[in-house]
């Protein structure tokens, strides 16, 4: 396998691409809600129409099935996430959580202290999204010195 050049990413971009059955809805959800700004918007014939939200920093997150159970439990106590959940870092999950539940989503767990030292909540939201809202408590040194915490070529 060979790897992409080491002045370039191979990789410039993820974007997460939802169908949306109540797509005015969704879109004012996640935009005038949440606050994504739009980035850009395109329709066609027959009334296709899209919107591309800017979501800041975009990451993927892989997680074995233990991981996903373990983050439920602490998350909510219980199994609800899907195979896929959409996470938000905000700077305040409180505020953020009671905007979104108070346009439409359902709170599937308020926010938490996690033991990764995050405050985190889930909500089930538009467009048939399970997503969690979180404001990291702290900075990314300070959680590099917790127990756990290393990327796999520090393990």
């Amino acid at each position: 396998m060979s790897t992409p050049p080491a002045d370039r990413p191979a990789v410039r971009q993820l974007r997460l691409v939802v169908e949306a059955e109540d797509y005015e809805a969704a879109l004012a959800f996640y935009r005038d809600v949440l606050g994504l700004p739009e980035e850009a918007a395109f329709s066609s014939g027959g009334g296709a129409r899209v919107t591309i939200l800017d979501a800041g920093r975009a990451t993927l997150e892989i997680a074995n099935p233990a991981q996903k159970k373990m983050i439920d439990e602490v998350e909510v106590g219980r199994q609800v996430a899907p195979k896929i959940r959409v996470a938000f870092e905000v700077d305040d999950a409180r505020d953020t959580t009671e905007r979104l539940v108070s346009a439409g989503a359902d709170e599937v767990a308020p926010p938490t202290v996690t033991p990764w030292e995050s405050l985190n909540a889930r909500l089930d939201a538009p467009a048939g999204l399970h997503i969690t809202v979180f404001q990291e408590l702290r900075t990314p040194e300070e959680r590099a010195a917790l127990d756990g915490f290393a990327t796999d070529a520090d393990r």
